[in-house]
């Protein structure tokens, strides 16, 4: 099964609400630099040329949740709702982040995607 294939199986279902959140944060951030998207059976990875930078992992009725992993907390901020060290790994802590509407990828959330896509 290629990438647009499992894209579609995962994206089955979803409501237009959020189908419009999930492809307006894609094309924000390909406006950004240069994606990979990599649907798995739970979530949907996203990559820049070496390594997953950001992670879908929730399709609600009417958000995305998505999480990006970063080497240290960024913990002042107004975007992410959570951020949690992975257990056993001193060096990446997961900031997650809820779009409700599409106004939620504003100014500070494109500088996170940016900063995502360059460490």
């Amino acid at each position: 099964m290629d990438n647009s294939t499992e894209l579609s199986a995962f994206l089955f279902n979803k409501s237009e609400y959020t189908l419009s959140l999930f492809n307006h944060f894609i094309s924000e951030y390909q406006k950004l630099a240069p994606i990979t998207i990599h649907p798995a059976k739970t979530m949907i990875g996203i990559a820049n040329s070496h390594r997953r930078i950001a992670w879908i992992t929730q399709f609600g009725k009417n958000f995305i949740h998505v999480v990006f992993p970063f080497k240290q907390e960024y913990r002042d901020n107004l975007c992410f709702q959570k951020i949690a060290q992975v257990p056993g790994d001193a060096h990446q802590f997961n900031h997650h982040l809820r779009i409700y509407n599409v106004e939620d990828v504003n100014e500070e959330v494109l500088k996170f995607m940016l900063m995502a896509y360059e460490q």
